[in-house]
């Protein structure tokens, strides 16, 4: 019989798909593993702009991750958007029953600047998510709102993640996009090692959801039984292809989620 491993996100619908659990879905359908969703926000949200958020209520979002729990053998979680305290607070009483391989993406800003995360939520994730977490992937903005200091160089790089393992204890994977650059370097810091991953930068796009598709790729590479290093492996390579084969319809572009067996 076929039963692909099963993995299940955490985060907010992106009507446009380019980020969010649509996103997610298609990355893991791409990927091989069985995607669950539990919503949390409905976002009206194209490339570029954030127009509306309406949260999910915090009951919905725990009954979902429940009964996802009770009906499949879920591998491995990932969190995306979780959008207020109330809400973190929710997903951590949850998960702390299954304690579950666990990728975070700790969303806090839009690509297009949108706050996305309230700010007393912050104070949840360090204190709650992050210590249940197998993985988080920060962008340098949400390093930056997590140590209260800019981080511009891969030294600074190097330094905070450093700071974050021994200050969470779980494992970080800083994306450096925002570096300057020929390459976008990735790096993973574990207990034990540091890692790098770097691809060339594709230039003359504007896509969003690239931190959503990395996480979940992760999410599904250990779903799929890989080790972290792994994993990131994979989704690094996964979401720059996605970049570079994207779609295009006039000044709109969104990554190509379908291309892992290309």
């Amino acid at each position: 019989m076929n039963q692909p491993p099963v993995a299940l996100s955490i985060a907010g619908s992106d009507n446009s798909a380019g980020a969010g659990v649509q996103a997610d879905l298609k990355t893991f359908s791409a990927l091989g593993v069985y995607g669950l969703t539990a919503i949390t926000c409905v976002v009206a949200e194209v490339p570029g702009k954030v127009s509306a958020i309406q949260p999910v209520d915090a009951k919905i979002v725990a009954e979902q991750i429940a009964l996802s729990f009770q009906a499949f053998p879920v591998a491995a979680v990932k969190t995306g958007m979780l959008y207020s305290r109330e809400i973190i607070e929710t997903v951590c009483d949850a998960l702390e029953w299954h304690q579950p391989k666990l990728v975070v993406d700790p969303v806090m800003v839009s690509t297009s600047g949108a706050a996305l995360l309230h700010a007393d939520a912050v104070e949840v994730y360090k204190a709650r998510l992050f210590k249940q977490a197998t993985l988080v992937t920060p962008n340098l903005d949400e390093v930056r709102v997590l140590l209260d200091r800019t981080v511009e160089t891969l030294d600074d790089v190097r330094a905070a993640g450093a700071e974050l393992v021994e200050k969470f204890g779980c494992a970080w994977l800083l994306k450096g996009g925002h570096l300057h650059g020929k390459n976008a370097i990735d790096v993973l810091f574990t207990r034990d090692a540091v890692f790098e991953f770097s691809a060339p930068f594709v230039r003359g796009i504007s896509t969003h959801g690239t931190g959503c598709t990395t996480a979940a790729a992760i999410t599904a590479g250990l779903a799929r039984g890989l080790v972290l290093c792994d994993a990131v492996a994979q989704a690094k390579q996964f979401v720059t292809r996605a970049i570079e084969r994207h779609f295009r319809w006039g000044a709109t572009h969104a990554l190509n989620h379908g291309i892992a067996n290309c």
